[in-house]
C-alpha cells in the first residue's frame, strides 16, 4: 500500500498537471512539433476532466473531439467548394449552420454526449484551418490537414489527463 504524502488532492493534481504540462508543451513544441498542437492537447486535457475524469469521459472527449473536428473539417470543403453557389457571408453561415447541427443533435449518442467536447474539436480545427493561408488543406491525407492534426493532439491530450489524474492520486 502505498504511503499518503498529506498532500492535499488539489496540490497533488495541480502538481501532476504542472509536471506533466511541462512534459507536454516540450514534446509538442519539440520533438512532436508539427504533430501535435500544443493548445489543442491542453484543451483536450481540460476536456477530460470536464466530463468526470473518469474511462468514459476519456473515450467521450476523445469521440467529441474527433466528430467536432470531422464536422469542421467538412464545413472547411463546403465553404472551399461552395456548392450551393451562395455569396458572400451567406455561404459560410449556412455551411456551418448544416454542420453544427449534429454537433448537438447526436449528443443523445453515449460516446458523443459531451457537447463542450464536440464544439472544442469543432473550434479547434475551423481555428487552426483558418489561421493558415490556404484556410487548411482538409481534404489532404497528411499532416498539413487541420482534421488530422487536431485529431492527433486531442488524443494525446486526453491520455495526459489520465495519466496526470492517475499521478496525483499516486501522490496525494
Amino acid at each position: 500500500m502505498a504511503k499518503a504524502t498529506g498532500l492535499t488532492k488539489l496540490t497533488a493534481l495541480s502538481l501532476s498537471i504542472a509536471g506533466l504540462g511541462g512534459l507536454w508543451a516540450y514534446l509538442a513544441l519539440g520533438p512532436l512539433a508539427g504533430i501535435a498542437l500544443v493548445w489543442v492537447g491542453f484543451i483536450a486535457w481540460g476536456a477530460y476532466f470536464h466530463n468526470g475524469a473518469n474511462s468514459l469521459s476519456f473515450y467521450k472527449t476523445i469521440a467529441g473531439f474527433i466528430f467536432g473536428s470531422i464536422l469542421a473539417g467538412i464545413a472547411l470543403a463546403l465553404v472551399g467548394s461552395n456548392p450551393l453557389q451562395l455569396d458572400g457571408p451567406i455561404g459560410p453561415a449556412v455551411y456551418i449552420a448544416v454542420t453544427v447541427f449534429p454537433l448537438v443533435f447526436l449528443s443523445t449518442q453515449k460516446f458523443l454526449s459531451s457537447v463542450p467536447a464536440n464544439v472544442y474539436g469543432y473550434a479547434a480545427t475551423a481555428g487552426y484551418a483558418l489561421s493558415k493561408a490556404d484556410a487548411g488543406s482538409v481534404t489532404a491525407l497528411d499532416l498539413s490537414n487541420p482534421v488530422v492534426l487536431v485529431i492527433i493532439a486531442s488524443v494525446l491530450g486526453s491520455a495526459f489527463g489520465v495519466l496526470s489524474n492517475q499521478l496525483s492520486a499516486k501522490i496525494s
